[in-house]
């Protein structure tokens, strides 16, 4: 029997669920073209402004005249090189962890860590809202798999109550899709008292959460006894690409031995990392960048809720209008970009049936005159489909 990809891909267009790739022509910043349009873009997670700054740039040309533009090898070959290394003493540094290790992407490593923790007999428990990434490694650990309410400690607590063997709780530090806080002391204390590992995937929050940009442990004052599991990503606040896995000696020695994605993979360009290691530089020593971006949120958030928009309860740069149905997201996401606003529809299967949203994202490198307009087309867009659907 032939695979009937076309009904497939006919089914999705008609529920308002197919997806499109945009081409980007231009770097990364608020100001770009797409698809040979001029547009002012709130949709990606550059939140600092760093994926095209100059000092980054040139941190990665300096890397590729001295180390070349390709790792060559996986780490335990011959491909960890020394800026991986002054890399991951870097992250842990900022991390507050005594050892950090690079992974090529964030899917990588959240596939890498749960996979190498728990196996059959092990449990593993999960955010219902958590990243795709995440909830793949709980499915191919071969563990006991099972979700818990969103942030919902009285559910987690009912389901370790049943677990078995080792068990892994994992969530999203800030979730991506509703821009929210994972209720880590809470969860922490809830994961200590049924001697399980809490794992935090901090991919959005770090660098804009914490006084010195460490994230969503270092908002809530939590230490390596509580979250025994750190992942970060690189390619958001930080502006580049990659991710790392923070913790203990013991555990960064057991991904190195256990961990497949890692094993099994070429390292990433070394001039990656040094233009990465300029990055936390910046996210260290500029920390204006955190203190614009909250401003931007406020200017926003009160903008917003003026006009009427259901927002979500949200204080990070991710900032989604729920509408609910796929086709009016669809709508109104059109509807900017005629005024020369990029803000993506997001739809089920990546959130919840039901709840698709406008996904508005906030950068640094925004200005309060950039976040008006989008705010004034708002203003004049909301209204319209709201009278159109009448």
């Amino acid at each position: 029997m032939a695979f009937d990809l076309t009904a497939r891909l006919a089914e999705r267009r008609a529920a308002d669920l197919y997806r499109q790739r945009p081409l980007l022509q231009t770097a990364q910043g608020p100001q770009v073209v797409v698809d040979g349009q001029p547009l002012l873009a709130f949709c990606n997670n550059d939140y600092l402004g760093l994926a095209n700054h100059p000092e980054v740039i040139a941190a990665w040309r300096a890397g590729a005249e001295r180390w070349g533009v390709g790792g060559g090898a996986s780490h335990l070959v011959i491909g960890h090189s020394t800026p991986h290394h002054q890399l991951e003493e870097a992250l842990a540094e900022l991390t507050g962890r005594p050892r950090a290790l690079l992974f090529s992407t964030g899917y990588m490593a959240n596939l890498g860590a749960i996979t190498a923790l728990v196996g059959q007999g092990d449990t593993v428990l999960q955010d219902r809202l958590n990243h795709a990434s995440l909830l793949d490694g709980g499915l191919l650990s071969g563990a006991r798999f099972n979700r818990y309410l969103h942030n919902d400690v009285q559910s987690l607590a009912s389901r370790l109550q049943r677990a078995t063997g080792n068990t892994l709780v994992v969530t999203d530090g800030v979730f991506s899709m509703d821009g929210d806080l994972a209720d880590l002391p809470a969860l922490a204390a809830t994961a200590r008292a049924a001697n399980a590992w809490l794992m935090v995937d901090d991919a959005h929050g770090l660098g804009t959460l914490g006084a010195n940009g460490g994230g969503i442990v270092e908002h809530f004052g939590l230490g390596l006894e509580q979250v025994p599991v750190l992942i970060g990503t690189l390619g958001k606040a930080c502006g580049t690409a990659g991710a790392f896995v923070a913790g203990s000696d013991d555990l960064i020695e057991a991904l190195v031995q256990f961990a497949r994605p890692y094993i099994y993979t070429t390292s990433q360009p070394p001039a990656l990392a040094c233009a990465t290691l300029k990055s936390l530089q910046l996210l260290r020593d500029e920390s204006w960048r955190r203190e614009q971006l909250a401003a931007l949120i406020r200017q926003f958030r009160e903008g917003a809720e003026q006009i009427g928009l259901q927002l979500m309860d949200s204080q990070t740069p991710i900032q989604p209008i729920l509408i609910g149905d796929s086709g009016r997201a669809v709508r109104l996401s059109q509807m900017l970009r005629e005024r020369g606003l990029l803000v993506t529809a997001i739809r089920p299967p990546t959130v919840p049936a039901g709840s698709a949203r406008l996904r508005v994202t906030l950068s640094a490198a925004h200005t309060e005159a950039q976040v008006q307009l989008l705010l004034n087309a708002l203003a004049d867009c909301y209204p319209q489909l709201e009278r159109a659907d009448a």
